[in-house]
């Protein structure tokens, strides 16, 4: 502990920001250091790999938008634990964005374990609360336990609306 305070403050004797994901940025001002809260809301964006150019696109613009999305090929870093950082990044995450295709939904592996992983802590959620909002990224089904609960929307064929859609949910909702 002592050791990540001094290589904290030799960063930020520098003129160094220290980011810690999720939680925040240290940064020194006037002599004194600050820590800013990260208060934009997380958002974890599952998707088949096929997918990832659309979903890349969905990330770019949450990030204008303020939002702070988390994508594996953007956020894992070498030699990190992924399987372990993703279950982390859903449990940390305000709200779940499973984007369906006719590719993820025909496809085994992760993006169905994310899924359920996100399922089971949408358990922990308020009833009444936005947690997981699916998306469609082209024509076609949802899986029935999804649709029959929750409603998604399109982000074809007008990106923009659907987007609108999706943003303004979750600012409108508070995270649980």
């Amino acid at each position: 502990m002592d050791e990540l305070a001094r290589i904290l403050r030799q960063c930020l004797n520098e003129g160094r920001r220290v980011e810690i994901d999720g939680l925040g940025t240290f940064r020194a001002a006037g002599g004194e250091f600050q820590f800013v809260a990260n208060t934009r809301r997380r958002v974890f964006l599952a998707y088949a790999a096929e997918d990832a150019a659309k979903v890349d696109i969905l990330y770019d613009a949450l990030v204008v938008k303020g939002f702070e999305p988390w994508m594996d090929r953007r956020k894992l870093l070498p030699g990190q634990n992924w399987p372990r950082a993703i279950e982390r990044a859903i449990r940390n995450s305000d709200f779940f964005v499973p984007c369906f295709s006719n590719l993820s939904g025909e496809k085994r592996g992760r993006f169905h374990a994310e899924l359920r992983y996100a399922l089971d802590c949408a358990l922990n959620q308020p009833l009444d609360g936005v947690y997981i909002v699916p998306v469609r990224l082209e024509e076609c089904s949802v899986p029935r336990q999804i649709q029959d609960q929750i409603q998604y929307v399109d982000l074809f064929p007008d990106f923009d609306a659907g987007f609108n859609r999706i943003t303004e949910s979750m600012l409108r909702h508070r995270p649980g």
